[in-house]
């Protein structure tokens, strides 16, 4: 039998065994409208990029940080200002530098004269949306400014909690090739990424497509001219959605095994942590939301893991010297595990 038509019917008999507690009253028509507007609209400025933009709306879907990462010219900027664009919610770009200070993200205490006390002036991060761009070119003091809000959404400044939005989500950029100027993030800092996203580079036909779009210069975007498709209430309600799709137990079962199998391999120094195997989950049920499903199979968990477990693992210096990657190390690891039946 078909793998999804099993897990479909296996939906719809716990759906009708708990129907009463209407966990899965699931509104898949009304979400799936939403996200082929965004994927349409994005697709009118950016050609292909289809998996990049899949797992780039099934981690803000999770409530997750991205982390996007490629080299110069293939759109990483472009996708994330689109996709802030596109929801209509408070948006703001850092660029990170090498003479950035934490205050700079963060923002300061300045004396009012007026009053004779301290006003908050709030920095660039306190947005719903930050768009962190070449993120690796702070020095450690300065990304270390993001851990915080990262984890737990607020901000200590001061020994005052600043709260951020329940949107908040941070889209980083960093280019993989280029050393000079740059420093590589703390292992700490990038667990807090639910994934990294490699962005490939186009194919052919698609190249072809965009020297065409430059050509006849008829069907360019502008950026300005783009209008929100999604508010916030609906972001909201997709939120609550994503928290409503069926898994089934054997699927967790098979996370944990996969989970497992970082800590176990003799190529991996260290391994996957408890956060790792929640993270893949929560993406796994967004994608299965994304694919029109208010169930997972095991696709969806093979399709996000590599890219939720890669930034995660530190390879032996072994594997590293005979050309193994943590992208490939993952995709290898997932072959090992039996897929549930």
């Amino acid at each position: 039998m078909n793998r999804v038509l099993l897990y479909a019917i296996l939906f719809f008999s716990h759906t009708h065994i708990i129907m009463n507690e209407d966990i899965n009253n699931i509104e898949m028509p009304l979400f799936t409208e939403k996200v082929n507007l965004l994927k349409q609209t994005i697709g009118k400025v950016i050609v292909g990029q289809d998996r990049p933009i899949d797992l780039v709306l099934s981690a803000i879907l999770a409530r997750g940080h991205v982390l996007l990462e490629g080299v110069p010219g293939v759109a990483k900027t472009l996708l994330a200002k689109m996709i802030a664009k596109l929801i209509n919610a408070d948006f703001s770009r850092i660029q990170f530098t090498p003479d950035l200070m934490p205050s700079d993200v963060l923002g300061t205490s300045v004396f009012n004269m007026k009053t004779s006390e301290f006003d908050f002036h709030a920095g660039p991060v306190f947005a719903d949306i930050v768009l962190v761009d070449e993120v690796n070119r702070a020095p450690a003091k300065t990304q270390s400014a993001l851990f915080e809000v990262m984890e737990e959404r607020q901000a200590t400044i001061d020994g005052k909690r600043h709260k951020m939005s329940p949107f908040y989500t941070i889209l980083a950029t960093q280019n993989p090739v280029e050393q000079e100027g740059t420093y590589k993030l703390p292992e700490a800092q990038l667990d807090r990424f639910i994934m990294k996203i490699t962005i490939p580079y186009p194919s052919v036909e698609e190249e072809v497509e965009i020297l065409k779009r430059h050509n006849s210069n008829a069907t360019l975007t502008n950026l300005d001219d783009i209008q929100p498709v999604i508010t916030k209430e609906d972001l909201l309600m997709m939120f609550g959605q994503a928290e409503k799709v069926y898994i089934e137990n054997s699927l967790i079962q098979y996370i944990a095994s996969v989970i497992q199998q970082t800590r176990t391999s003799k190529v991996i120094f260290l391994g996957a942590s408890p956060r790792a195997s929640v993270a893949l989950m929560q993406t796994s049920k967004a994608m299965a939301l994304i694919q029109g499903r208010g169930f997972v199979v095991p696709e969806d968990i093979k399709y996000v893991a590599p890219f939720v477990l890669q930034h995660r693992l530190l390879l032996t210096a072994e594997a590293e010297m005979e050309g193994h990657t943590p992208l490939k190390v993952v995709q290898r690891l997932m072959e090992k595990v039996e897929v549930p039946k």
